[in-house]
């Protein structure tokens, strides 16, 4: 995610962290190319004069922009509700630690087994974060995962299908086992058990939106409107405004081409390109919560943005 003030002046238009023109330059430089030789022959193929005129391109640019606009809406709201999904993740995290400190009694086998469970449960947290983050971005998370687990579990981690859900079982196996030896009162297990639910959930909905993405079929239509309004705009502005037909074919083809890459980044809120969610500085806020609330003091700093860029 890019972190950082709106440029002014003249960085407004030579600011190149964070924006779509390093994924757009070569179709833009494409049509450019098309947009001037258009103007030099006067709109002549083959000695063959193309006559448009732009009632066609007033019809389809209004509907694209239109339908543009909606697909970037659409995009857009995936990219939210990934946002809100772990910020929910955030809150569950920190209550699931107090939860733990306040609820988890010394039961029958002691208060020192009792703060080795409260310390296991609340790392484990840690740890469903981290993995829920890889397990979205694809990534390898054994690293991550071996300073927060057992040998056991991070073996058995790792070599899950889905490591977030395989934590969720054995937080599970923890609460049932804090029940048996009677470290915490069914009622209030009810509770912690909520909250992992909820945590489960999330995940869930993040799963959702990483695994369906919108129709292939909408996103091929607007690719093709998009490419050839541009590329068969020069012919119908080069009889009325001239030499001036490849600046404005550019401009609009910056705008279209730039609203259609836009879309399709922010579409997958997860990944690791420069306008997605900051997935890394989000499990270490996470982190650096729930190590406080074990009153540790040597805690990672939280993650800073590097060339504006916070992952």
């Amino acid at each position: 995610m890019i972190v950082r003030d709106r440029p002014s002046g003249l960085r407004l238009f030579v600011t190149m962290r964070g924006s779509v023109l390093s994924q757009i330059w070569k179709s833009l430089l494409v049509t450019m190319v098309l947009a001037v030789a258009v103007t030099f022959t006067h709109g002549a193929l083959l000695h063959h004069k193309i006559i448009l005129t732009t009632i066609p391109f007033t019809l389809m640019g209004l509907p694209l922009a239109i339908f543009l606009g909606f697909r970037n809406s659409s995009a857009y709201d995936r990219y939210w509700e990934g946002r809100k999904l772990w910020g929910d993740l955030v809150l569950r995290s920190r209550n699931f630690a107090r939860q733990c400190n306040s609820l988890i009694g010394p039961g029958t086998p002691g208060p020192d087994e009792a703060a080795d469970a409260r310390r296991r449960m609340i790392y484990r947290a840690i740890a469903f974060a981290h993995a829920l983050r890889h397990h979205l971005r694809g990534s390898d998370g054994a690293a991550d995962l071996e300073r927060l687990l057992a040998r056991a579990e991070w073996t058995g981690a790792v070599k899950a299908s889905n490591p977030p859900n395989f934590l969720m079982e054995r937080m599970g196996e923890d609460l049932r086992r804090c029940l048996e030896q009677g470290r915490i009162d069914s009622v209030l297990m009810a509770s912690l058990d909520g909250t992992l639910c909820a945590m489960v959930a999330a995940a869930a909905a993040c799963e959702r939106i990483r695994n369906t993405p919108i129709p292939f079929s909408y996103t091929l239509l607007l690719h093709r409107t998009a490419y050839l309004y541009c590329f068969l705009l020069p012919f119908g502005l080069v009889d009325a405004i001239g030499y001036m037909t490849p600046v404005v074919v550019t401009i609009v083809a910056y705008t279209f081409f730039g609203l259609d890459a836009l879309g399709d980044e922010i579409e997958e809120p997860f990944g690791t390109s420069a306008n997605d969610l900051p997935l890394e500085a989000i499990c270490r806020g996470i982190e650096i919560s729930l190590r406080e609330s074990l009153a540790e003091e040597e805690l990672p700093p939280p993650c800073r943005p590097v060339n504006y860029q916070l992952s």
